[in-house]
């Protein structure tokens, strides 16, 4: 393979992007077994792959069934998502932790800074509660490398978490509180701060603990309970070893080395150009470049612009998951 992490992650241009994206998915079609049954069973030829609109995506749904790796690398961590009693969970077998601590630490960093300038509030029950959460991997990390003392999670004490905020806001501390959506309403329902320089940040999904809420609903909420403009939001999934961050309206931007497609509804092998049309989503992330860079996941959504996309919900026979996304 003649592409490095490191060029990866030094993304930063359409031109630079394609040609890495063309390099790992000739990789892949070559290493990865399922990806490349499923392209012969297209009858793809990956020499005739030039542009990355052109690479075939594997549905997501391979994740729960096949083992999805590229390398010969043994395994150093699998990723698994959650899901209720008896559901078959997906599974992304991680060959290289590295990759994934550049690429969160590196996404982080271009959209919020250094983790260090922040104290890190983690309101994320459901996700501690389990084993196998890639979320959970990203945020332990991120704390540690916070210098604030306060910084840490809260399971269900939500007396000290709001004391807490009550002193990093008399501080004037820059404070990052990342929470799972029905945590964060549950917080809410008990306290309430006026804190404007607050970074609240959800995660999405109410895992079954509440009804799903519009997102322009719940974003009010969320902001009238903590006193702040705007809420941001993280996209991401097991399957994933990048995320996509929205800082207002639920617009997502991806970091350089990841881009969202649209496929049409109804033939899913067919790409959509025309902007802030609804269609299926398919990312591209080139950080998975030891499992399938191109995955057809069961999210709907529009583009909004170069590296600008929103989601809409989830396609209606998609399984529903722990990390299921606001209706809109």
């Amino acid at each position: 393979m003649d592409i490095n992490t490191g060029q990866i992650f030094a993304i930063s241009n359409e031109q630079e992007f394609n040609d890495a994206a063309i390099s790992v998915f000739k990789h892949q079609a070559a290493n990865c077994d399922v990806y490349r049954q499923y392209i012969s069973h297209l009858r793809i030829n990956p020499k005739d792959i030039i542009n990355y609109s052109e690479i075939p995506f594997l549905p997501i749904s391979f994740f729960k069934s096949h083992s999805v790796i590229s390398s010969i690398k043994p395994i150093e961590i699998a990723f698994s998502s959650s899901g209720t009693t008896g559901q078959i969970t997906s599974k992304h077998l991680v060959q290289d932790l590295a990759i994934y601590e550049q690429s969160y630490n590196k996404a982080f960093e271009l959209f919020y800074g250094k983790a260090d300038d922040y104290c890190i509030l983690a309101l994320l029950p459901s996700y501690l509660e389990r084993e196998g959460s890639s979320l959970i991997y990203m945020v332990d990390d991120l704390l540690k490398q916070s210098t604030n003392p306060r910084s840490g999670y809260f399971l269900h004490n939500h007396a000290e978490l709001h004391q807490t905020l009550e002193e990093l806001k008399s501080a004037e501390q820059k404070t990052l509180l990342i929470g799972v959506t029905y945590a964060l309403l549950d917080f809410t329902e008990q306290y309430q701060i006026d804190f404007p320089e607050l970074i609240v940040m959800e995660t999405g999904g109410m895992k079954g603990k509440r009804k799903e809420m519009v997102r322009a609903e719940l974003h009010q909420l969320l902001c009238a309970s903590f006193g702040v403009k705007q809420i941001n939001s993280e996209y991401g999934m097991t399957e994933l070893l990048s995320q996509g961050y929205s800082k207002s309206n639920g617009i997502f931007q991806c970091p350089p080395w990841m881009k969202i497609l649209l496929r049409d509804t109804s033939d899913p092998l067919s790409i959509l150009s025309a902007a802030h049309t609804t269609g299926g989503i398919n990312v591209i992330d080139l950080a998975n470049i030891n499992s399938c860079s191109f995955i057809a996941t069961q999210d709907l959504g529009k583009i909004h612009g170069e590296n600008r996309f929103e989601i809409m919900g989830r396609f209606d026979n998609a399984d529903i998951r722990g990390c299921n996304l606001l209706v809109q």
